[in-house]
């Protein structure tokens, strides 16, 4: 059974994982729905093409840092011993819960982002090593086309391959999770790789300044 601890960490997470700091960001300092506007995603990226990066870049971070620590909830309970079956199993409970809060935020009549910045929070507390791969192949896809949606894409896809084949993971609850990320990612892409195959997806542009300044 799960137990109230357990219980209540799960929903900690998901409350943090739906504070929509694209949303705030966007009402507070620009009178702006970032939600209105763009692909109409409450995320980092749709908040760089809206508002710039000096919204952007704070979006990003909060974002990254809030599936980071929900991950790190796990340690509120002394339950476990690290590394085990059972610490790892909460861990990932936890940062699907923010996963899932960020998609559906409940401070934001549940309509979010596609969580690519809050998943990345949660790859880096669940696997650091994967996490960094995964950073890297972002790097590159996006440094040669200018697409965040398939450098998201081919990040997720690297995902359980580190997992699996570079570093040989057996708890199959990871195992798991490393899989469903992948298809999660492809899931919520969908009409970016309809974009990507007709040639219409936009590429991004790190700008300085914002339309709505």
């Amino acid at each position: 059974m799960i137990s109230f601890t357990n219980l209540s960490l799960v929903l900690l997470a998901y409350m943090m994982g739906s504070i929509p700091s694209a949303v705030w960001i966007g009402k507070l300092l620009y009178g702006v729905d970032v939600r209105d506007y763009g692909s109409g995603n409450a995320g980092a990226t749709n908040t760089f093409r809206v508002l710039g990066k000096r919204a952007g870049l704070p979006v990003l971070i909060l974002d990254i840092l809030k599936g980071f620590v929900a991950v790190k909830l796990v340690w509120l309970t002394a339950k476990y011993l690290p590394d085990t079956q059972q610490f790892v199993n909460l861990e990932l409970s936890l940062g699907l819960a923010a996963l899932i809060g960020h998609i559906f935020p409940v401070f934001a009549g549940f309509r979010g982002g596609k969580g690519v910045a809050t998943l990345l929070g949660i790859l880096c507390a669940v696997h650091i090593g994967a996490a960094l791969i995964c950073i890297g192949v972002f790097m590159v896809t996006i440094l040669l086309t200018h697409y965040v949606s398939l450098s998201s894409m081919l990040s997720a896809l690297t995902f359980p391959i580190s997992i699996m084949f570079i570093y040989h993971e057996t708890i199959p609850g990871l195992n798991i999770f490393a899989m469903f990320v992948c298809v999660l990612v492809l899931i919520t892409h969908q009409k970016n790789i309809e974009r990507l195959l007709s040639g219409d997806e936009g590429k991004i542009a790190f700008q300085a300044g914002s339309k709505f300044s």
